[in-house]
């Protein structure tokens, strides 16, 4: 049983930076993706990771702006998220999935942190 849990989020203006973490013990046998949910709408796909790091993906909506990264050693996935805007306001949630792939599709990862706010705010 693997058991994420995120880090790192908070209350920042628009254009400030934050980053996330996601760690658990065996992670670096997982790919993993970010998620996000914010209040009335459907959790969307954020970012992802395959397990060795050499290939990341991303939403169009935050390309350019969030980095995704990984470092095995530690177990423990990043989200540096950079010219945050108040759209991105949301529950942030890391999952992890026994695959090869990142896939696009929450219902594919087997497991899944409680959750991290992050607010965008003036």
């Amino acid at each position: 049983q693997l058991q994420l849990v995120e880090s790192g989020g908070g209350l920042v203006q628009p254009g400030g930076s934050l980053r996330l973490s996601c760690a658990a013990s065996g992670l670096d046998s997982y790919a993993i993706a970010w998620f996000r949910q914010a209040p009335g709408k459907e959790r969307e796909f954020v970012a992802g990771i395959i397990r060795s790091g050499d290939i990341t993906i991303y939403a169009d909506s935050v390309k350019g702006r969030f980095t995704i990264s990984r470092d095995n050693a530690k177990n423990t996935v990043y989200l540096q998220m950079n010219s945050l805007k108040p759209e991105d306001t949301a529950v942030y949630y890391c999952a992890a999935a026994d695959a090869m792939a990142v896939r696009y599709s929450a219902s594919v990862y087997d497991y899944w942190g409680q959750g991290t706010q992050v607010t965008i705010s003036s």
